[in-house]
Protein backbone atom coordinates (compact mmCIF):
# COMPACT_ATOMS: atom_id res chain seq x y z
CA UNK A 1 0.00 0.00 0.00
CA UNK A 2 1.32 3.44 -0.86
CA UNK A 3 0.43 6.87 0.40
CA UNK A 4 0.09 9.75 -2.05
CA UNK A 5 2.58 11.80 -0.06
CA UNK A 6 5.24 9.08 -0.48
CA UNK A 7 4.75 8.55 -4.22
CA UNK A 8 7.48 10.18 -6.28
CA UNK A 9 6.74 8.49 -9.59
CA UNK A 10 4.23 6.37 -11.47
CA UNK A 11 4.75 3.28 -13.59
CA UNK A 12 3.23 3.48 -17.05
CA UNK A 13 2.02 0.42 -18.94
CA UNK A 14 4.97 -0.98 -20.91
CA UNK A 15 4.56 -1.98 -24.53
CA UNK A 16 4.11 -5.79 -24.32
CA UNK A 17 6.31 -8.32 -26.03
CA UNK A 18 9.97 -8.72 -26.88
CA UNK A 19 12.61 -6.05 -27.20
CA UNK A 20 12.11 -6.14 -30.97
CA UNK A 21 8.41 -5.26 -30.54
CA UNK A 22 9.34 -2.40 -28.23
CA UNK A 23 11.68 -1.03 -30.87
CA UNK A 24 8.92 -1.45 -33.46
CA UNK A 25 6.64 0.61 -31.21
CA UNK A 26 9.42 3.20 -30.93
CA UNK A 27 9.80 3.44 -34.72
CA UNK A 28 6.03 3.56 -35.35
CA UNK A 29 5.34 6.27 -32.78
CA UNK A 30 8.39 8.24 -33.91
CA UNK A 31 7.19 8.16 -37.54
CA UNK A 32 3.68 9.29 -36.53
CA UNK A 33 5.09 12.04 -34.33
CA UNK A 34 7.39 13.36 -37.06
CA UNK A 35 4.49 13.26 -39.55
CA UNK A 36 2.34 15.28 -37.13
CA UNK A 37 5.15 17.80 -36.58
CA UNK A 38 5.70 18.17 -40.31
CA UNK A 39 2.02 18.41 -41.26
CA UNK A 40 0.93 20.81 -38.54
CA UNK A 41 4.13 22.83 -38.82
CA UNK A 42 3.59 23.20 -42.57
CA UNK A 43 0.01 24.41 -42.05
CA UNK A 44 1.09 26.94 -39.40
CA UNK A 45 3.95 28.24 -41.56
CA UNK A 46 1.81 28.45 -44.71
CA UNK A 47 -1.02 30.36 -43.03
CA UNK A 48 1.39 32.75 -41.33
CA UNK A 49 3.34 33.29 -44.59
CA UNK A 50 0.49 33.83 -47.08
CA UNK A 51 -1.48 37.01 -46.35
CA UNK A 52 -4.35 35.70 -48.54
CA UNK A 53 -4.98 33.13 -45.82
CA UNK A 54 -5.32 35.73 -43.08
CA UNK A 55 -9.05 35.09 -42.74
CA UNK A 56 -11.09 33.78 -39.77
CA UNK A 57 -11.28 30.23 -41.17
CA UNK A 58 -7.50 29.91 -41.53
CA UNK A 59 -6.87 31.74 -38.28
CA UNK A 60 -8.88 29.06 -36.46
CA UNK A 61 -7.14 26.35 -38.51
CA UNK A 62 -3.78 27.72 -37.37
CA UNK A 63 -4.96 27.49 -33.75
CA UNK A 64 -6.11 23.91 -34.39
CA UNK A 65 -2.66 22.99 -35.72
CA UNK A 66 -1.04 24.54 -32.61
CA UNK A 67 -3.35 22.54 -30.34
CA UNK A 68 -2.62 19.35 -32.28
CA UNK A 69 1.12 19.89 -31.92
CA UNK A 70 0.78 20.35 -28.18
CA UNK A 71 -1.64 17.44 -27.86
CA UNK A 72 0.58 14.84 -29.52
CA UNK A 73 3.71 16.24 -27.83
CA UNK A 74 2.18 15.63 -24.41
CA UNK A 75 2.15 11.83 -24.62
CA UNK A 76 4.14 10.49 -27.57
CA UNK A 77 7.69 11.74 -26.76
CA UNK A 78 7.57 10.18 -23.28
CA UNK A 79 6.24 6.90 -24.73
CA UNK A 80 8.99 6.94 -27.38
CA UNK A 81 11.64 7.58 -24.73
CA UNK A 82 10.35 4.77 -22.48
CA UNK A 83 10.31 2.28 -25.38
CA UNK A 84 13.84 3.21 -26.40
CA UNK A 85 15.23 2.99 -22.87
CA UNK A 86 13.08 -0.02 -21.91
CA UNK A 87 11.63 1.74 -18.87
CA UNK A 88 8.15 2.73 -17.67
CA UNK A 89 8.81 5.47 -15.10
CA UNK A 90 7.24 8.92 -15.09
CA UNK A 91 7.71 11.38 -12.24
CA UNK A 92 4.80 12.53 -10.09
CA UNK A 93 5.20 16.06 -11.45
CA UNK A 94 5.52 14.78 -15.00
CA UNK A 95 2.32 12.79 -14.59
CA UNK A 96 0.45 15.82 -13.24
CA UNK A 97 1.68 17.90 -16.18
CA UNK A 98 0.57 15.22 -18.63
CA UNK A 99 -2.92 15.21 -17.13
CA UNK A 100 -3.10 19.01 -17.19
CA UNK A 101 -1.99 19.40 -20.80
CA UNK A 102 -4.09 16.47 -22.03
CA UNK A 103 -7.30 17.86 -20.52
CA UNK A 104 -6.37 21.44 -21.42
CA UNK A 105 -5.57 20.72 -25.07
CA UNK A 106 -8.33 18.17 -25.63
CA UNK A 107 -11.05 20.46 -24.24
CA UNK A 108 -9.63 23.49 -26.07
CA UNK A 109 -9.61 21.54 -29.34
CA UNK A 110 -13.23 20.53 -28.91
CA UNK A 111 -14.25 24.12 -28.12
CA UNK A 112 -12.26 25.30 -31.15
CA UNK A 113 -13.99 22.77 -33.43
CA UNK A 114 -17.31 24.15 -32.16
CA UNK A 115 -16.10 27.68 -32.93
CA UNK A 116 -15.01 26.61 -36.41
CA UNK A 117 -18.47 25.21 -37.13
CA UNK A 118 -19.91 28.62 -36.22
CA UNK A 119 -17.42 30.24 -38.59
CA UNK A 120 -18.61 28.00 -41.45
CA UNK A 121 -22.25 28.69 -40.53
CA UNK A 122 -21.75 32.47 -40.73
CA UNK A 123 -19.69 32.23 -43.94
CA UNK A 124 -22.32 30.18 -45.78
CA UNK A 125 -25.63 31.13 -44.18
CA UNK A 126 -24.95 34.81 -43.43
CA UNK A 127 -22.19 35.85 -45.86
CA UNK A 128 -23.19 39.54 -45.91
CA UNK A 129 -22.61 39.79 -42.14
CA UNK A 130 -19.41 37.71 -42.12
CA UNK A 131 -16.96 40.56 -41.59
CA UNK A 132 -19.19 42.11 -38.92
CA UNK A 133 -19.80 38.93 -36.93
CA UNK A 134 -16.26 37.58 -37.32
CA UNK A 135 -13.96 40.58 -37.45
CA UNK A 136 -10.32 40.27 -36.41
CA UNK A 137 -10.99 41.43 -32.85
CA UNK A 138 -13.89 39.01 -32.44
CA UNK A 139 -11.75 36.12 -33.71
CA UNK A 140 -8.96 37.00 -31.30
CA UNK A 141 -11.39 37.11 -28.40
CA UNK A 142 -12.94 33.78 -29.39
CA UNK A 143 -9.53 32.09 -29.72
CA UNK A 144 -8.39 33.55 -26.39
CA UNK A 145 -11.58 32.29 -24.74
CA UNK A 146 -10.98 28.79 -26.16
CA UNK A 147 -7.41 28.64 -24.83
CA UNK A 148 -8.36 30.19 -21.46
CA UNK A 149 -11.34 27.87 -20.91
CA UNK A 150 -9.22 24.86 -21.83
CA UNK A 151 -6.48 25.89 -19.39
CA UNK A 152 -8.98 26.51 -16.57
CA UNK A 153 -10.68 23.20 -17.24
CA UNK A 154 -7.34 21.37 -17.24
CA UNK A 155 -6.33 23.05 -13.99
CA UNK A 156 -9.59 22.07 -12.27
CA UNK A 157 -9.29 18.42 -13.30
CA UNK A 158 -5.60 18.21 -12.40
CA UNK A 159 -6.01 19.84 -8.98
CA UNK A 160 -9.03 17.68 -8.22
CA UNK A 161 -7.40 14.43 -9.34
CA UNK A 162 -4.07 14.88 -7.59
CA UNK A 163 -5.66 16.07 -4.34
CA UNK A 164 -7.02 12.55 -3.82
CA UNK A 165 -5.09 10.15 -1.56
CA UNK A 166 -3.46 7.33 -3.52
CA UNK A 167 -3.20 4.00 -1.72
CA UNK A 168 -3.52 1.35 -4.45
CA UNK A 169 0.08 1.45 -5.65
CA UNK A 170 1.49 3.56 -8.47
CA UNK A 171 1.08 1.36 -11.58
CA UNK A 172 -1.09 2.86 -14.34
CA UNK A 173 -2.62 0.58 -16.97
CA UNK A 174 -2.02 3.07 -19.76
CA UNK A 175 1.00 4.36 -21.72
CA UNK A 176 0.34 7.91 -20.45
CA UNK A 177 -1.19 9.44 -17.33
CA UNK A 178 -4.96 9.32 -17.71
CA UNK A 179 -7.49 10.49 -15.12
CA UNK A 180 -9.59 7.26 -14.99
CA UNK A 181 -6.44 5.22 -14.39
CA UNK A 182 -5.30 7.52 -11.58
CA UNK A 183 -8.74 7.41 -9.94
CA UNK A 184 -8.44 3.63 -9.78
CA UNK A 185 -5.46 4.07 -7.46
CA UNK A 186 -7.47 6.12 -4.96
CA UNK A 187 -9.16 4.49 -1.97
CA UNK A 188 -11.02 7.63 -0.93
CA UNK A 189 -14.70 8.33 -1.54
CA UNK A 190 -13.71 11.88 -2.44
CA UNK A 191 -13.21 10.64 -5.99
CA UNK A 192 -16.94 11.43 -6.31
CA UNK A 193 -15.91 15.08 -6.71
CA UNK A 194 -14.07 14.13 -9.87
CA UNK A 195 -17.04 12.10 -11.06
CA UNK A 196 -19.31 15.12 -10.67
CA UNK A 197 -16.81 17.16 -12.65
CA UNK A 198 -16.84 14.48 -15.34
CA UNK A 199 -20.65 14.56 -15.42
CA UNK A 200 -20.52 18.33 -15.91
CA UNK A 201 -17.97 17.75 -18.68
CA UNK A 202 -20.29 15.32 -20.46
CA UNK A 203 -23.06 17.93 -20.35
CA UNK A 204 -20.72 20.55 -21.84
CA UNK A 205 -19.58 18.12 -24.54
CA UNK A 206 -23.19 17.39 -25.41
CA UNK A 207 -24.03 21.11 -25.69
CA UNK A 208 -21.04 21.71 -27.99
CA UNK A 209 -21.95 18.67 -30.08
CA UNK A 210 -25.53 19.93 -30.37
CA UNK A 211 -24.26 23.33 -31.55
CA UNK A 212 -22.09 21.65 -34.19
CA UNK A 213 -25.02 19.54 -35.42
CA UNK A 214 -27.38 22.54 -35.57
CA UNK A 215 -24.75 24.58 -37.44
CA UNK A 216 -24.26 21.88 -40.07
CA UNK A 217 -27.96 21.27 -40.53
CA UNK A 218 -28.30 24.96 -41.39
CA UNK A 219 -25.18 24.84 -43.56
CA UNK A 220 -26.35 21.87 -45.63
CA UNK A 221 -29.78 23.42 -46.09
CA UNK A 222 -28.16 26.61 -47.36
CA UNK A 223 -25.70 24.77 -49.62
CA UNK A 224 -28.43 22.71 -51.27
CA UNK A 225 -30.20 25.97 -52.18
CA UNK A 226 -27.16 27.27 -54.09
CA UNK A 227 -28.16 27.19 -57.78
CA UNK A 228 -24.77 26.49 -59.36
CA UNK A 229 -22.99 23.16 -59.00
CA UNK A 230 -19.63 24.96 -58.76
CA UNK A 231 -20.90 27.06 -55.86
CA UNK A 232 -22.16 23.98 -54.02
CA UNK A 233 -18.85 22.21 -54.60
CA UNK A 234 -16.86 25.16 -53.24
CA UNK A 235 -19.07 25.39 -50.14
CA UNK A 236 -18.78 21.67 -49.45
CA UNK A 237 -15.01 21.84 -49.97
CA UNK A 238 -14.66 24.29 -47.06
CA UNK A 239 -16.99 22.32 -44.76
CA UNK A 240 -16.22 18.65 -45.32
CA UNK A 241 -12.63 18.74 -43.94
CA UNK A 242 -13.88 20.33 -40.72
CA UNK A 243 -16.73 17.83 -40.48
CA UNK A 244 -14.29 14.95 -41.01
CA UNK A 245 -11.98 16.27 -38.27
CA UNK A 246 -14.92 16.66 -35.86
CA UNK A 247 -16.10 13.10 -36.62
CA UNK A 248 -12.61 11.64 -36.12
CA UNK A 249 -12.08 13.48 -32.83
CA UNK A 250 -15.53 12.84 -31.33
CA UNK A 251 -15.84 9.19 -32.40
CA UNK A 252 -12.42 8.15 -31.09
CA UNK A 253 -12.97 9.90 -27.72
CA UNK A 254 -16.48 8.45 -27.34
CA UNK A 255 -15.27 4.94 -28.13
CA UNK A 256 -12.32 5.31 -25.75
CA UNK A 257 -14.42 6.33 -22.75
CA UNK A 258 -17.84 4.75 -23.44
CA UNK A 259 -16.92 1.36 -24.89
CA UNK A 260 -18.63 -1.60 -23.16
CA UNK A 261 -16.68 -3.04 -20.24
CA UNK A 262 -17.24 -6.53 -21.69
CA UNK A 263 -14.80 -5.81 -24.53
CA UNK A 264 -12.31 -3.90 -22.40
CA UNK A 265 -8.78 -5.26 -21.99
CA UNK A 266 -5.37 -3.65 -21.34
CA UNK A 267 -4.26 -4.20 -24.95
CA UNK A 268 -7.50 -2.79 -26.40
CA UNK A 269 -7.37 0.19 -24.02
CA UNK A 270 -3.90 1.06 -25.30
CA UNK A 271 -5.00 0.77 -28.94
CA UNK A 272 -8.14 2.86 -28.38
CA UNK A 273 -6.31 5.54 -26.40
CA UNK A 274 -3.76 5.73 -29.22
CA UNK A 275 -6.62 6.45 -31.63
CA UNK A 276 -7.78 9.57 -29.84
CA UNK A 277 -4.45 10.83 -28.48
CA UNK A 278 -2.14 10.09 -31.42
CA UNK A 279 -4.07 9.72 -34.67
CA UNK A 280 -6.16 12.96 -34.88
CA UNK A 281 -3.14 15.33 -34.59
CA UNK A 282 -1.33 13.32 -37.27
CA UNK A 283 -4.31 12.91 -39.63
CA UNK A 284 -5.88 16.40 -39.34
CA UNK A 285 -3.26 18.15 -41.53
CA UNK A 286 -3.74 15.51 -44.21
CA UNK A 287 -7.52 15.95 -44.17
CA UNK A 288 -7.29 19.73 -44.55
CA UNK A 289 -4.50 19.76 -47.13
CA UNK A 290 -6.19 17.18 -49.38
CA UNK A 291 -9.55 18.97 -49.52
CA UNK A 292 -8.52 22.62 -49.40
CA UNK A 293 -7.36 23.98 -52.75
CA UNK A 294 -6.42 27.42 -51.37
CA UNK A 295 -4.15 25.84 -48.78
CA UNK A 296 -2.51 23.56 -51.37
CA UNK A 297 -1.92 26.51 -53.72
CA UNK A 298 -0.34 28.52 -50.90
CA UNK A 299 1.94 25.59 -50.05
CA UNK A 300 3.06 25.34 -53.68
CA UNK A 301 3.93 29.04 -53.69
CA UNK A 302 5.78 28.79 -50.40
CA UNK A 303 7.76 25.72 -51.44
CA UNK A 304 8.76 26.21 -55.11
CA UNK A 305 8.70 22.97 -57.02
CA UNK A 306 6.67 21.17 -54.36
CA UNK A 307 3.79 18.95 -55.46
CA UNK A 308 4.37 19.62 -59.15
CA UNK A 309 2.91 16.27 -60.04
CA UNK A 310 -0.36 16.90 -58.24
Amino acid sequence: MANSSSITHFLLLPFPGTRQLQLLHFCLFLAIYLAALLGNGLIITTIAWDHHLHTPMYFFLLNLALLDLGFISTTVPKSIDNSLRDTRDISYTGCALQVFFLVFLMSAEYLLLTTMSYDRYVAICRPLHYETLLGSRVCLHMAAAVWACGALYGLLHTANTFSLPICQGNALHQFFCEIPQILKLSCSTSYLRELWLLVASVCLVFVCFLLIVVSYVQIFRAVLRIPSQQGRHKAFATCLPHLAVVSLFVNTVIFAYLKPSSISSPSLDVVVSSLYSVMPPAVNPLIYSLRNQELKDAMRKMIPGCCQNQ
